[in-house]
């Protein structure tokens, strides 16, 4: 599992990334049960996620943050990165982002690839 804390900081909202190879759906649950172990990922307010699955196709979670799992999952398709699951965590920080919150997920994501070189 690759984590880059700190991503990046707006209106007191805080970004992280993780990601790692997986296999199936239940290696993308098994990932998220491992990342949540880790107190501060679990009381995060968002953990959005995507894989592209060799065995299942397109799979995303929104946690909560509507649409952020589709950016993911754009993202990891112009990447060709499949069975590989791909997690920007959010602590909200009190102030509405609204589109922004976009950015800083492609941000995070940009990042992750850059730092695995699995297609950035």
């Amino acid at each position: 599992m690759l984590q880059i804390e700190e991503v990046l900081r707006d209106r007191g909202s805080r970004y992280a990334v993780s990601g790692g190879p997986v296999s199936g759906r239940a290696g993308v649950e098994a990932f998220l049960a491992d990342l949540k172990r880790v107190k501060k990922f679990a009381k995060a307010t968002h953990n959005t996620w995507a894989a592209i699955l060799s065995d299942g196709g397109p799979v995303k979670g929104d946690d909560g943050e509507a649409g952020a799992g589709a950016v993911i999952l754009r993202m990891l398709e112009r990447a060709g990165l499949v069975d590989h699951v791909v997690v920007v965590t959010r602590w909200y920080g009190g102030v509405h982002l609204g589109g922004d919150r976009f950015a800083h997920v492609v941000t995070c994501v940009r990042a992750y690839l850059d730092a695995s070189e699995t297609g950035g």
